[in-house]
């Protein structure tokens, strides 16, 4: 079910209310769809889950901040960037897919789709606290330690639909990223080391050997909608 807020001469914009029902889990996924004919958007905030301070601030050193690890998947199951972004309690991060997850991709190749996987995890401590290649560095488990799993990350995003009838505009929906199980262990068929491990070791291929390729853009202070693609 959803309602359409605008409708323009180039694009129709709706919003389920999916995007209203969501659980606070540490990992959550999305797909954003039909690239080539306009760009997705993902807007992530932090529900203060790790606690909050009184002293504002943007960095992974403000206090209950978490780091957000991004990793963009094409169709036929390739990592093509990764990346984190620090996102503090209250605050309001984005993304655009086609200029931030796409447009720095491991290999040549663009897709027109992507799956996307977010997951919330602890930033390294102290004064030098940052989500830097956090994405290549999950840990199980809760817990205060650089890496480890969290919850406080919701997360939304937008894709792009063909139009109700032919020969009319396309329509952007609005969703909720949906929680999904992370599975931290290996499972006992053969080669199954589990998702975690998985996005652990693309991620830290893409970061050893990509020369930079495959780092996506990270985030940006923020919300992305449609007056802003």
């Amino acid at each position: 079910m959803s309602l359409t807020i605008i409708r323009g001469s180039l694009i129709a914009i709706a919003f389920s209310v999916a995007a209203f029902s969501q659980v606070d889990v540490p990992y959550q996924v999305r797909y954003a769809s039909n690239l080539n004919v306009g760009d997705s958007v993902i807007n992530i905030t932090n529900t203060g889950a790790r606690g909050a301070g009184l002293a504002a601030g943007t960095t992974a050193a403000t206090t209950g901040a978490i780091c957000v690890n991004v990793y963009a998947f094409s169709p036929d199951e390739q990592m093509i960037s990764c990346c984190s972004c620090p996102v503090t309690p209250n605050g309001l991060v984005s993304l655009s897919v086609t200029r931030d997850l796409t447009s720095n991709t491991l290999t040549p190749a663009v897709p027109t789709s992507i799956v996307v996987k977010l997951v919330a995890t602890v930033p390294l401590a102290g004064a030098a606290a940052n989500c830097t290649n956090s994405a290549a560095g999950l840990l199980a488990g809760p817990g205060a330690g650089p890496g480890q799993i969290t919850n406080g990350m919701l997360a939304w995003g937008t894709t792009v639909h063909a139009g109700p009838t032919a020969g009319s505009a396309p329509v952007i929906t609005e969703t909720a990223f949906s929680p999904a199980t992370l599975t931290q262990a290996a499972g006992a068929a053969a080669g199954d080391i589990g998702e975690m491990a998985r996005l652990n070791q693309l991620c830290n291929f893409i970061n050893a050997n990509g020369s930079g390729f495959g780092v996506c853009r990270s985030c940006r202070l923020g919300g992305l909608g449609a007056g802003r693609l």
